[in-house]
């Protein structure tokens, strides 16, 4: 267990027994306990940034010993809220600007697992993550990356993490945890990659954190028994009712690409006790965080789906807290530290004020307390390193030399537009001039994954119901390695978008059939951008523009690709070392057997 340090704790006593003067009172508020259930009138006291007593009326009297009385009129006063998992990079914001767009949501803490930098850039991309988020007026805990790469030997990355990096990066004073072990298979299996890595945690006072997709009966509960604590990957809900039951922390996600709270409060909603259910975010456009908000959308839509508010308020708070082990953060309650929100609708859920470490650092959705900018040399560093490819190399090759007939391939298929889980088929098509032919089927599309750090590694395949692409789109966010992959019809279209992601350091990039049509840059990691929410929002908004321009109509065609990477989410995806059966943890070829 964990406590946030106390800066004098016979200071805060004399402020509890009202014998010294305090520095904060909020009366006229409605306060929410957290620990009974109970909603009532409240007085609040704060001292040193920590709510030092809660007195169970209004007050309006008996307030000369404080500092400063901030009168609630009657809002709700709420805990600040805490993401229980977030990738700040998915938002494509460095984390000073991640932090200036999601403070007046009333986020106050998060949880964030940096491993899509450290996939691009080792250890020294976790220290930069660390270091640019201190300072703050929130907290940005970081979680150690144990996904990198997320699947060894199955993909390659720029980097490699083993338990010798988590004891280095353990000494870290906001490390909390270890990131989400996404080898969900080498925890059931008791690999020796994936047991070192808990155990390093575990020696250095971290929880360990889940990610564990449709896994029931023996298989879940080995890989509860092998460490992790939290699961956030549930998408339905006869999962989320088997995880709460296994004694899991359920952490329901609604991000930019994933929306599965409803599904999730489906199979929780009739359980009597829901203590372990948390909220998070995962991964989150800024377009999403300036226009839906952050954790409070979270919060708006499992009330929506019939949460009771105050439980709500405690999954996005409380509950949190004690999954990461820290015993005084998540209420609103002596002893406690005092970050607060002040909200007038707990179902519109939209902060009048923010408060962090009882200070005013929000109110009515802008900051009111300055981040300071800080440049890093890590921010100006191009990570794109491909090795030269030509238009051949964009072409798929019909195996033994193959110049006619028909050939056998193995296809991954998505189930849907709108989600990241693919099966396989194995199909016949037509070859041309030594070269597979899709053109006479527009659901079918080329996929080229490019290692882009420094080595010859490349796959070149197809996917089947990945969504319109009349001409190409390629990115360099690719979760969770990261390297180039690039879909498209045309192999010179596809030449053209690689072309354009080498020389801007990274991003995403579209092209149509005869011509480059747009290129969001984001050279920090080739996953981020300097530039601020505002900006990144409009530029990632129109380049979603493009996308469906040239037929991408997806539910959000911007991370369309994304989902083409992941390793560790079933059932078939691509890495630059080949097709990756994901249940069954082993590469296999494009072409089956003829």
């Amino acid at each position: 267990m964990k406590r946030i340090a106390t800066p004098d704790r016979r200071e805060l006593l004399k402020a509890a027994l009202g014998t010294i003067k305090t520095d904060l009172a909020v009366k006229n508020a409605q306060y929410l306990n957290l620990f009974t259930g109970e909603k009532y009138p409240a007085t609040i006291f704060i001292h040193h940034g920590f709510v030092v007593h809660v007195e169970d009326k209004d007050l309006e009297a008996g307030l000369d010993n404080v500092t400063e009385v901030v009168d609630a009129k009657g809002a709700y006063i709420v805990p600040g809220l805490i993401d229980a998992h977030v990738h700040i990079e998915s938002s494509m914001l460095t984390p000073r600007n991640f932090a200036e767009a999601v403070i007046p949501t009333g986020t106050t803490t998060v949880v964030t697992d940096p491993h899509e930098v450290a996939n691009v850039a080792g250890e020294e991309a976790v220290r930069y993550m660390h270091d640019a988020g201190l300072d703050l007026p929130m907290r940005q805990w970081i979680n150690i990356p144990s996904s990198v790469p997320a699947v060894p030997g199955l993909e390659e990355a720029g980097a490699e993490f083993d338990a010798s990096v988590i004891d280095r990066l353990a000494k870290l004073p906001n490390v909390i945890g270890l990131a989400e072990m996404m080898d969900y298979k080498g925890v059931e299996l008791g690999s020796d990659r994936t047991i070192s890595m808990i155990e390093a945690a575990e020696r250095n006072g971290l929880y360990v954190q889940g990610h564990v997709p449709n896994e029931f009966g023996r298989n879940l509960s080995a890989y509860v028994v092998g460490g992790p604590t939290t699961d956030h990957e549930t998408r339905t809900a006869a999962e989320a009712k088997s995880k709460l039951r296994s004694g899991l922390y359920l952490d329901a996600r609604e991000s930019s690409m994933a929306k599965n709270i409803a599904e999730i409060w489906q199979g929780v909603k009739d359980l009597p006790w829901r203590d372990r259910l948390a909220l998070c975010t995962d991964d989150r456009e800024a377009a999403d965080l300036l226009t839906s908000g952050h954790l409070n959308h979270v919060v708006q839509q499992v009330i929506a789906n019939g949460m009771p508010a105050i439980e709500a308020v405690r999954a996005s708070s409380l509950h949190a807290a004690e999954e990461l082990g820290v015993t005084n953060l998540g209420a609103i309650a002596p002893g406690y530290v005092a970050d607060f929100l002040l909200v007038r609708d707990l179902a519109e859920f939209k902060p009048e004020q923010v408060y962090f470490g009882g200070k005013l650092v929000a109110e009515n959705g802008k900051m009111v307390a300055p981040i300071e900018p800080k440049l890093f040399e890590i921010e100006t560093r191009n990570t794109v390193n491909i090795l030269p490819l030509e238009l051949e190399d964009f072409q798929l090759n019909a195996p033994n030399g193959q110049q006619d007939g028909t050939v056998k391939i193995n296809v991954p298929t998505y189930t849907d537009y709108n989600d990241s889980m693919t099966r396989l088929q194995v199909e016949e098509l037509p070859v041309k001039d030594g070269i597979v032919d899709i053109s006479a089927d527009p659901d079918l599309a080329y996929v080229i994954t490019v290692n882009r750090y420094g080595k010859a590694n490349k796959t070149v395949g197809l996917i089947r119901h990945f969504g319109g692409v009349e001409g190409a789109v390629g990115s360099t966010v690719a979760h969770d390695h990261h390297n180039m992959m690039i879909v498209y019809r045309f192999p010179a279209a596809a030449k053209r978008v690689y072309e354009a992601l080498v020389e801007c350091g990274g991003g995403i990039s579209c092209s149509d059939e005869t011509h480059l049509l747009k290129t969001l840059e984001l050279p920090v990691f080739g996953l981020m951008t300097s530039k601020n929410a505002v900006e990144t929002a409009q530029e990632g908004e129109a380049m979603k523009k493009v996308l469906q321009g040239i037929g991408l109509d997806t539910l959000n065609p911007l991370l369309r690709i994304v989902t083409l990477g992941l390793t560790v989410i079933p059932e078939f995806k691509y890495s630059d070392l080949g097709l990756v059966d994901v249940l069954a943890s082993k590469l296999m070829p494009v072409f089956p057997e003829q």
